[in-house]
């Protein structure tokens, strides 16, 4: 699929981020994400996006002995460089699409991120429901500008839900961190 436009909303009534994505033949693909789904996905997204920029650079395997302030230094200034060229002012068009998922968002319960070596990012996003015969599944590999812009997206849609603290740099390392990060945020926090 060539993507021509991608939208990123969060939908209050549904508190869930409608993801469109809508390709130069006028195919539209739909996802709910979910703050739960997101809980996970906002970190390794973000780390993959950041190592997956620094294999880019010029400075190739120099750049694995360096430190990770300027690791993260390049990486900043390769999504900004990426966020300068992309194009935010054009508005989604609405209109008549095919939608050869349906006309109802994927809700997507799970995410394989796969780097691929010429740079891309592939995404496979899949809705495995209890009660479903078969998964449905949308698979679609991102240059990096795209990628970036994707989390740019992603990055406001978060802000308006307020979906707070969790969306950092915490990435689980066992089943249950999902779990206890929630259990975390139920957790009264006092300030003196």
């Amino acid at each position: 699929m060539q993507i021509h436009q991608l939208s990123v909303t969060y939908l209050a009534e549904q508190d869930r981020i409608l993801v469109r994505i809508k390709s130069s033949s006028a195919d539209e693909i739909r996802l709910w994400l979910t703050r739960r789904l997101m809980l996970g996905l906002w970190p390794l997204l973000s780390k993959l996006l950041t190592s997956h920029l620094l294999k880019l650079e010029n400075a190739g395997r120099s750049l694995d002995s360096a430190d990770d302030s300027l690791k993260q230094m390049l990486a900043d200034f390769r999504k900004e460089e990426f966020l300068r060229q992309a194009d935010f002012e054009t508005p989604y068009q609405e209109g008549e699409a095919q939608m050869p998922l349906g006309p109802e968002p994927l809700l997507i319960t799970d995410v394989d991120a796969t780097p691929l070596a010429d740079g891309r990012l592939r995404l496979s996003f899949n809705e495995r429901l209890p009660n479903a015969e078969e998964p449905r599944v949308f698979q679609v590999e991102l240059q990096p500008a795209l990628m970036q812009g994707l989390m740019h997206l992603l990055e406001q849609s978060l802000a308006r839900a307020q979906w707070a603290e969790p969306f950092g740099s915490h990435v689980p390392t066992e089943a249950g961190g999902l779990l206890e990060d929630h259990q975390a945020l139920r957790r009264p926090r006092y300030l003196n």
